[in-house]
């Protein structure tokens, strides 16, 4: 895989900022980052006339840039080069989608404040449209990296998650998960005995597993996890499991077995996406 030389932070001055700091800090001194941009796109759109006139010789972009600057100064330590970038452009998918493509970014780093007043809508359209890695952080968790789920679904979408977690494995010491979800054929059960079927569908996995892992050339040690759920419910599954298990980051692709379109979001990556979460979700692009 592609190694990330840079990355890009979204700030909108709200309390997730910090976090967001000192996860791009603790990442990129991980991983040995090249630089980090930090990017606020002020949204004149929402000033009223009557505040405009208030602060027409205010430089509110200088103001801003001090005030983000200072937090950083204060939130990141990590010894890799920084740049804080303002802009007031009427679209900030265009924005970020702009950077990303200007600073050949690898990573980005959005909060995710569990779709407060829709905070995620732009967020999704970003993870549709950019070809970097999407990284989806929450507040008020414990910044750590000791051990990481990955998410399979063996298809070849999947494969790069792997690719992704060695890359992590030679920069720490982490223990890699490798999780899939699967389902019995409940509308067969009239028909069926499932205490029969369980352990035939259990060594079914075990060897899709083997096959999988060897497609992918995978050399790490990885403990596997086979878990049981409906289909509806398989983001719900691997979200209960991860806290289960202590998990410090849940890794997924951004396509599943079934996804044709570029511009589609695999259903499970997608109900991740929109959950309330606990630990970050990183949805692997490329």
């Amino acid at each position: 895989m592609k190694p990330i030389k840079n990355i890009l932070v979204g700030l909108d001055l709200s309390s997730i900022d910090k976090q967001l700091i000192q996860y791009s800090s603790f990442f990129s001194g991980m991983v040995g980052v090249e630089k980090v941009y930090f990017v606020h796109n002020i949204k004149r759109y929402e000033i009223s006339e009557i505040l405009e006139k208030e602060i027409e010789d205010i430089d509110l972009e200088e103001i801003i840039s001090d005030e983000i600057q200072e937090n950083i100064k204060q939130h990141f330590t990590a010894d890799v080069e920084w740049e804080v970038l303002i802009s007031d452009d009427p679209y900030t998918e265009s924005l970020i989608s702009y950077i990303v493509n200007k600073y050949s970014i690898n990573l980005l780093l959005l909060g995710n404040k569990n779709n407060q007043s829709g905070s995620g809508i732009l967020a999704f359209k970003l993870l549709r449209t950019i070809r970097c890695q999407f990284l989806w952080i929450p507040e008020n968790f414990d910044i750590k990296m000791e051990k990481i789920w990955v998410g399979t679904d063996f298809s070849n979408a999947s494969k790069k998650c792997f690719s992704f977690s060695s890359f992590l494995e030679t920069k720490k010491d982490i223990k890699v998960e490798a999780v899939h979800v699967y389902s019995l054929p409940f509308h067969f059960s009239p028909y069926l005995n499932n205490s029969k079927i369980e352990p035939k569908m259990d060594a079914f996995m075990d060897k899709k597993f083997d096959n999988f892992l060897k497609k992918v050339d995978y050399t790490g040690k990885t403990q596997r996890f086979k878990l049981l759920g409906r289909e509806a419910n398989i983001a719900s599954t691997l979200k209960k499991e991860a806290y289960k298990n202590d998990a410090d980051l849940l890794i997924v692709a951004d396509k599943g077995s079934n996804t044709f379109s570029n511009l589609t979001i695999g259903s499970v990556t997608e109900d991740l996406f929109y959950r309330e979460l606990k630990i970050p979700l990183l949805i692997i692009k490329d």
